[in-house]
């Protein structure tokens, strides 16, 4: 029997910072208890930190098939099955470097993220997965493979994810910045088309995450019974408009909304690329005050990058994302709960992930200082345990 005994500091078990220090008590991968103090435990092997532990953040938005390259979900149709696999296990090696140690995929190329979970590839970030997205046809990133033309289609495209092995399916309900000739001020589908997507998604036991910039769309995809939205700009041909009622059927709801925020400040992002957000009404301003909004308003929101859509969102981006979220607004604490113990349960996986405590995974981050005053130090990782092994 594999027994650790990790001493820190101080323990952040993904709600709030515990009196002094501790040992965390790992056997056979999983936590078995929190010991007080400094005195170490008899007959364990030890480990000792001067620093703070955290679960291993949860990025609960992400494209492992994607590079981070121009174009990178564009192009993935040229790429090959090898290519793809070996993209994916790069993508996750730059998470897991930031202390990231599960993600959720929500768009790959041809489930080709599904078919890459069946081989066994310890050691890595947990995957939780959606498969190719759904969209309209000719829609927002339709070249991964998910177009569905009518409620038939959609229901169909709902059953091909839940038969190859999709933990949560992933609606485009409005278009996007990243694919030209498609509309972020408007839905994709009727509401009848997005409430067919929700209930077939809901009649096989998965929950269902809709991508939706305009207003119209966060307000249709709610109505719908979605379990999460992503990005949720709301977005109008006037500006922003999330108002009081949407936020509280939001909140009252129990809707997840991923805001995305986040970007590497070393990128110089391409003018075209900042005049096009722009006209779609999309500034950093506009994405933190809605953020924000949210989240006064009572809404449960995770953190999640985006990442590997772009140069400006590598893989690997989480703890600036985590900035961008106290920059908005929250406390260092709101945005580290966004990253663990809230990020879990959107994942479905609020019994194994996301908290430091029995029974739950040993996925664990070190870092020094607390995370809990100085978000910024999520940068400086120390050390990540995968399972109870260091990383």
């Amino acid at each position: 029997m594999s027994r650790l005994a990790i001493g820190v500091t101080r323990v952040f078990d993904g709600e709030r910072l515990l009196d002094g220090p501790a040992w965390i008590l790992v056997e056979n991968g999983r936590i078995v208890g929190i010991q007080p103090g400094t005195e170490a435990p008899d007959d364990w092997t030890t480990q000792h930190y001067d620093g703070t532990a955290l679960p291993g953040l949860i990025d609960a938005h992400v494209h492992l098939c994607a590079n981070g390259g121009l174009g990178a979900l564009e192009n993935l149709g040229n790429l090959s099955p090898e290519e793809l696999n070996d993209t994916i296990e790069t993508s996750l090696r730059l998470h897991l470097a930031t202390g990231v140690t599960t993600v959720r995929d929500l768009g790959d190329y041809q489930d080709a993220v599904l078919e890459w979970r069946t081989h066994d590839k310890p050691g890595l970030p947990t995957v939780v997965a959606s498969g190719t997205p759904i969209t309209s046809v000719g829609g927002h990133c339709a070249t991964l493979g998910g177009e569905a033309g009518d409620e038939a289609d959609i229901r169909a495209m709902v059953r091909r994810r839940a038969d190859h092995g999709a933990d949560v399916v992933k609606i485009m309900a409005s278009g996007g910045v990243l694919t030209p000739g498609t509309d972020t001020l408007s839905p994709q589908f009727t509401d009848a088309e997005l409430r067919a997507a929700v209930d077939e998604a809901h009649r096989l036991g998965l929950p269902i995450t809709a991508h939706a910039h305009a207003l119209d769309a966060v307000r249709q995809a709610s109505a719908a019974g979605v379990d999460g939205i992503e990005h949720c700009t709301c977005l109008t041909r006037d500006g922003v408009h999330a108002d009081d009622a949407l936020l509280t059927e939001l909140a009252e709801s129990g809707t997840t909304v991923c805001p995305t925020l986040g970007s590497d400040p070393a990128v110089v992002v391409p003018p075209e690329i900042i005049a096009m957000a722009a006209r779609a009404g999309i500034t950093e301003a506009v994405l933190h005050e809605t953020a924000m909004r949210l989240h006064k308003g009572g809404v449960r929101l995770v953190a999640g990058s985006d990442g590997g859509i772009g140069p400006a969102k590598p893989h690997g981006l989480l703890p600036y994302t985590l900035d961008e979220y106290v920059r908005a607004g929250l406390t260092p604490t709101d945005a580290l709960r966004s990253a663990t113990s809230i990020a879990a349960e959107a994942c479905g996986l609020p019994d194994r992930k996301g908290r430091i405590g029995p029974g739950h995974d040993a996925d664990l981050l070190i870092v020094d200082g607390d995370p809990t005053t100085d978000i910024t130090t999520l940068h400086k990782p120390h050390a990540t345990y995968v399972a109870g092994q260091l990383r």
